[in-house]
């Protein structure tokens, strides 16, 4: 499990209930690790911001990760982490590697629409 104040996702069947009591989901998946360690704070952070939006963590060597692995639109991600967006349980947007806070809330505003 990693080490962050997200809500974790270890199983498929959390995966899936999230997707379907949520409308709005971002899913990160990655470990510990340099890449992923400065979104996982920014994640954290923006969770207050965007109380519309469920905010996920999910660790990269669990068997519930081959969900977001096996995406098609993560089909040519390289590098950890593996971030997703989720809209009404379809993919919304897909990044790979590490991000900046603008980054992330220009795609969390694109896909989510901005906060109050």
């Amino acid at each position: 499990m990693l080490s962050t104040n997200l809500k974790h996702l270890e199983t498929d069947e959390e995966t899936q209930k999230v997707l379907m009591e949520n409308e709005n989901v971002m899913i990160y998946c990655g470990r510990m690790g340099p890449m992923c360690i400065p979104v996982y704070g920014i994640m954290e952070e923006l969770e207050q911001q965007y109380p519309h939006v469920a905010f996920r963590d999910m660790d990269f060597d669990i068997q519930a990760a081959f969900f977001i692995i096996n995406l098609p639109e993560c089909s040519g991600f390289m590098g950890l982490p593996f971030t997703v967006y989720f809209k009404n349980g379809k993919v919304a947007a897909a990044t790979t590697s590490i991000q900046g806070k603008n980054q992330v809330t220009q795609i969390l505003d694109k896909e989510f629409g901005k906060t109050a």
